[in-house]
């Protein structure tokens, strides 16, 4: 470890009905529920995080469910637009088999990069991808009692971002987060970043002409890149500063310390801290189990409870 980025840390995601978010991510694509917590800014909404045992960086989906109020959203520039997660060579047949009972909605494979990848939609739309990655990927995934060992998802393979012109956000990848073009292919971009094996790649689509996308229900909140620690969250921070960029102050998020800031292009990055992790308020075997506050929100615990909707 060093004072780089290494790779995707997690991605955050906007949801309409908490209770269909979490039976399509935990029962349907098999991975964990990490940790049951709200909103830090409006605590009358949940923050699901789901990923590998650990909530591993690299792996961790988080939402926000806003309820079925919520607007639907529209992919479009100046968001991330699609979510891709590594499973192993030769389980499509698995997920196609699953999303048909499920009745997910999905296309059919295709070949990107030369990798193939099988595009599907979550309840409310959100655009994710399945990946049969080139390179190897060791990583140990979360099993449940359908989705085991040897198709589960191992955790993100990139995150695409689509823009209007894609040339001073391929800046602020290469020149301050340390990331290298290593593909093109018509007006797909790939990034990615050799500091890490697995969750390196950023892929930018660019679309001069199109409208500015609509973020609400089915949309990428923010895109989130890991460093190791606050020592080097801060050198990063310097560093966007002097770019003329904005950048936030450190905030403590509990189970990571972050800054965050919007790259030129629209797209609302983070960068998050491994430490100190999901264990610091809930023992590994329980993860997810109990709701969990920030500290000022727990003497609003019993009017929290009251308000969140009912998981069981």
């Amino acid at each position: 470890m060093s004072d780089i980025i290494l790779g995707l840390h997690h991605i955050t995601a906007i949801a309409g009905d908490a209770r269909r978010n979490l039976n399509f991510y935990t029962s349907v694509l098999g991975l964990r529920l990490l940790k049951k917590t709200v909103n830090f800014d409006d605590p009358k909404t949940y923050h699901f995080y789901y990923g590998d045992e650990v909530g591993s960086p690299g792996t961790i989906l988080t939402f926000f469910p806003w309820g079925e109020e919520i607007v639907p959203g529209r992919r479009g520039p100046s968001m991330a637009t699609e979510i891709g997660f590594s499973v192993p060579q030769g389980s499509f047949d698995f997920w196609l088999k699953r999303f048909e009972q499920h009745n997910v909605t999905y296309n059919k494979p295709a070949d990107k990069f030369g990798e193939r990848y099988l595009t599907f939609l979550d309840p409310d739309g959100l655009k994710l991808e399945l990946i049969e990655s080139a390179s190897p990927d060791n990583r140990q995934p979360w099993e449940i009692a359908e989705v085991t060992e040897e198709v589960a998802i191992r955790g993100f393979h990139n995150v695409t971002l689509t823009l209007n012109d894609v040339k001073a956000t391929a800046e602020v990848l290469t020149d301050i987060l340390g990331y290298k073009q290593i593909n093109k292919h018509v007006n797909r971009y790939r990034f990615s970043t050799d500091a890490v094996e697995n969750a390196a790649i950023i892929d930018m689509v660019e679309v001069p002409h199109e409208m500015r996308g609509h973020q609400a229900g089915g949309t990428v909140h923010h895109v989130a890149f890991r460093v190791e620690n606050e020592q080097i969250l801060l050198q990063f921070r310097d560093k966007i500063a002097a770019s003329g960029l904005e950048v936030t102050e450190q905030i403590d998020r509990n189970y990571f310390y972050s800054i965050y800031f919007r790259e030129p292009g629209g797209v609302l990055f983070e960068i998050a801290t491994d430490n100190p992790g999901f264990t610091v308020d809930e023992p590994l075997e329980e993860l997810g189990a109990h709701l969990k506050l920030p500290e000022r929100y727990e003497h609003r615990r019993e009017e929290l409870e009251q308000v969140l909707p009912k998981l069981d």
